[in-house]
């Protein structure tokens, strides 16, 4: 039997969807979500093989959900985007929904799932989304998972951006939570007339800057004000006193 799970915020979307689910033998619901916060404990506790997913939610969109995600379940996207902004998923295995749609286009949607599973394959929604999505805007914020909670960091409040092996710390006054991303990653989506990555390890918000040293003879750190030292790459040196006038 396939566990389906659907995360949208529309009422009305879960029920047409629901409906033509109904026709499909081998397939159950196990849970309907309002919102990303739902959908995160739903997929956990109850790991689905297919989730319908919408895009433009209150609290995290479906974006920030997959991140959050430890399991990785096939997607099928249900959104009201403009389908340019979703032409990235189009040759993909991540299929998409655009509402309204019809019941031949959910069909669609459902055979080339069905079609996956039987020949075996693993589809990596996550993997795909990671390669494919680009924001139209930089990133306002970042939503990460602490246990059971999630939390939205709004930009403003970070200091300063840490690689951690496989992950990146992000720090805050409140504290520091990891996420799994790459420091190239945030360099690319962070607005860099805020955030300069000063070290291959370290990305710093400009205006928590307090003063730079020079540390020994062709290196300097940056002393923030928090009172953290920043070490400064030759490279950074230069990206910074760009960005700082100097």
């Amino acid at each position: 039997m396939i566990k389906v799970i659907l995360i949208d915020d529309e009422p009305l979307s879960r029920e047409i969807i629901k409906t033509y689910l109904s026709t499909y033998n081998n397939v159950t619901i196990v849970a309907q979500c309002n919102d990303g916060f739902e959908g995160v404990k739903a997929v956990a506790e109850h790991k689905p093989d297919l989730v319908f997913l919408d895009i433009q939610m209150p609290k995290i969109n479906g974006f920030e959900m997959l991140e959050l995600l430890e399991e990785d379940p096939a997607i099928i996207f249900c959104t009201a985007f403009d389908e340019f902004a979703i032409k990235a998923f189009e040759n993909n295995a991540i299929d998409y929904l655009l509402k309204p749609f019809s019941k031949e286009r959910f069909e669609k949607a459902m055979s080339k799932f069905l079609d996956t599973v039987e020949k075996g394959n693993s589809v990596s929604s996550k993997k795909l989304l990671n390669e494919n999505y680009t924001e139209n805007t930089k990133q306002s914020r970042i939503v990460v998972k602490t246990g059971t909670k999630v939390k939205i960091i709004p930009v403003h409040e970070i200091l300063y951006l840490q690689s951690d092996d496989d992950f990146v710390k992000i720090v805050t006054a409140e504290g520091s939570f990891l996420k799994n991303k790459t420091m190239q990653y945030y360099e690319d989506n962070l607005d860099a007339t805020q955030f300069i990555r000063v070290h291959r390890s370290y990305i710093i918000q400009l205006n928590q800057v307090n003063k730079i040293d020079r540390y020994g003879k062709e290196s300097h750190v940056v002393l923030l004000r928090n009172g953290t030292e920043v070490p400064v790459s030759k490279t950074g040196y230069t990206k910074l006193k760009q960005s700082l006038g100097l």
